[in-house]
């Protein structure tokens, strides 16, 4: 089965179709959360994301925002506006789809799937081997699948030694998953990895498959949307340096 697995498209509507479009068809997709957030198109993404079919979505920790459950003070003040204008435009139909979604670690064959870490769905980020290897310890699959640092990474646990490399991943180049890891498909809509390029990755649950992908998308006209929503300049800025 070919799964497009996606997380922090952060409401970068643009960044969201070119990556769909990009990724051709596929039997599920599977978004390890925050739809919301920094971007300027918060119903758009909930509305596309919610009509994918056979739809795996978690809550990232932007959307628990979003939903109330969360203090907005939570977050620092960039991140806060974006949310508290996000909280006034989104539909009650998307705000309830957004209510209806887990949070916590779901398992989907060989695979975890989380929006933070295992041990902290929400809030930890995995940013190097010594976060990861803290987490192996908290799934039980071959693999975990996980979001929020907006990094397209992988880490590899080595059983013979119980050592945690950072592993070394080509783009659009499929690569054969061995236990055990965790990896990240990276950000659609705001990559912090100095590549610019909208992130995702393709899961071939068959062939043990993983393969980390990017694509352009148009830029200028989310930065366009985001200050015609006067959204804070810093979220049009960091898009085209990807940071």
């Amino acid at each position: 089965m070919r799964v497009l697995v996606i997380s922090d498209i952060h409401a970068n509507f643009t960044a969201l179709e070119t990556v769909l479009a990009d990724a051709g068809a596929v039997e599920e997709t599977w978004c390890l959360g925050d739809l919301v957030g920094y971007g300027p198109d918060p119903n758009e993404v909930v509305e596309k994301v919610r009509g994918l079919p056979n739809l795996t979505c978690l809550l990232g920790n932007h959307d628990v925002a979003a939903i109330g459950k969360i203090p907005l003070e939570s977050f620092n003040g960039d991140a806060r506006r974006a949310l508290e204008y996000h909280e006034k435009v989104l539909t009650k139909e998307n705000m309830d789809f957004l209510l209806s979604l887990p949070s916590n670690l779901t398992v989907k064959g060989d695979a975890s799937l989380v929006h933070g870490s295992p041990r902290d769905s929400v809030w930890e980020y995995i940013l190097n081997a010594l976060s990861a290897r803290l987490n192996f310890g908290h799934f039980t699959t071959p693999w975990c699948m996980v979001g929020h640092s907006h990094l397209q990474c992988m880490f590899r646990l080595h059983p013979e030694n119980e050592r945690v490399t950072l592993e070394s991943l080509k783009v659009n180049e499929a690569m054969t998953l061995k236990p055990r890891l965790i990896m990240n498909p990276g950000s659609v809509g705001q990559p912090r990895d100095r590549d610019p390029r909208a992130a995702y990755a393709i899961y071939d649950t068959e062939e043990k498959k993983w393969e980390p992908r990017r694509v352009k998308y148009d830029i200028p006209a989310v930065q366009k949307r985001i200050r015609e929503a006067k959204l804070p300049e810093k979220h049009a800025v960091r898009l085209v340096e990807g940071w």
